[in-house]
Order: C-alpha cells, then sequence, then structure tokens
C-alpha cells in the first residue's frame, strides 16, 4: 500500500494496558464509521505496514481501544506508539451534495458564476487557517478558499465545481 493510495485516519496516541493494546486518535468527525476494521495501515517512515485488529473499542469521543495481533507487550506497543495509521482510499464513505474530499477534486475544473472558466485545481492547501484551492490558470496560480460561502455547486459528474467569489479575487 502507498500513501497515495490511501487516507490518514489518525495515529497512534498511547499504549493502554501491559497486554499490547493502544489508543488509537480518529482525526474524523464521524469515529463510530471505524470501530469495526480489520486491518489498518502504520507508517513507518515511507513505508505503510498493514496490522491486523483483533479486538476494538469505541473509547470517549475520537479515541479507538484497539488490540492487535502479535503485538502482545508494553514493549511491541511502544514501538507503534506516535505512528500515523492509514487506510485505503476505498474505505472513504461516499460524499453527496456540496461536501467533497481534498484529493477527490484534484484535476477538477472550477468555474466562477460571474467571471466564468477560472482553471483546473492543481492542489487544495489545508496547512493555512482555512484551505486554499490552488488553481492552475494558464501561467499563473490562483487561490481561492475552498469555504462554504464560495462554494456553490459541486458538479461530479462533469468533475466541476462552480464557486461565487468577490469581485476582483481571482484577478488578483
Amino acid at each position: 500500500m502507498r500513501k497515495e493510495d490511501s487516507f490518514y485516519l489518525g495515529k497512534i496516541a498511547r499504549k493502554h494496558s501491559f497486554k499490547g493494546e493502544v489508543v488509537l486518535y480518529l482525526d474524523t468527525d464521524e469515529p463510530e464509521l471505524y470501530t469495526n476494521l480489520e486491518s489498518v495501515f502504520l507508517a513507518f517512515g515511507a513505508e505503510l505496514v498493514p496490522f491486523f485488529i483483533e479486538k476494538s473499542s469505541l473509547q470517549k469521543g475520537k479515541y479507538l481501544r484497539v488490540k492487535f495481533d502479535d503485538v502482545n507487550s508494553e514493549l511491541e506497543a511502544d514501538d507503534i506508539v506516535g505512528c500515523e495509521v492509514y487506510l485505503p482510499i476505498s474505505f472513504l464513505p461516499q460524499l453527496k451534495g456540496n461536501q467533497f474530499y481534498f484529493h477527490e477534486v484534484v484535476g477538477w475544473q472550477v468555474e466562477d458564476i460571474n467571471f466564468g472558466t477560472v482553471g483546473t485545481i492543481e492542489h487544495v492547501n489545508d496547512s493555512t487557517a482555512q484551505p486554499l484551492f490552488e488553481i492552475k490558470r494558464g501561467e499563473r496560480i490562483i487561490f481561492i478558499p475552498a469555504i462554504d460561502i464560495f462554494i456553490k455547486k459541486i458538479d461530479r459528474t462533469n468533475q466541476k465545481i462552480v464557486v461565487e467569489t468577490p469581485a476582483g479575487l481571482i484577478d488578483l
């Protein structure tokens, strides 16, 4: 499994018991969707390694208590604490309406209601205060905040996002 073919689910936050159980922080709004997993992939550097789940139970909030096969002691659990956890992209639930995954819209066209065709989404930058569509328009890159107030329609069939931005934003 490659990171490009997977999505970040969370991180092993801490050990739970002397029998090798750990607590996985789920970086999701719907942790209950991930309570019956058979396996996950843990990141060791650039490598993703499969770990099979013996049992798991949802704890308070976004924490999942997990017992992995072949992790049977505190010492073995120490080796995986802090590891990022990934799942294949196919495990993501299908979104509807104007909801979308950032990786899903890369390569899509952006059209502004007032401006017309803007360009193609090259990347979604989520390291800023609000996520930004990085849109290639000719030789330029245009940044449009990927926020609900600007997004008017997600057209999955035609791979297009229709936005309505303030006057002058696209010309910046």
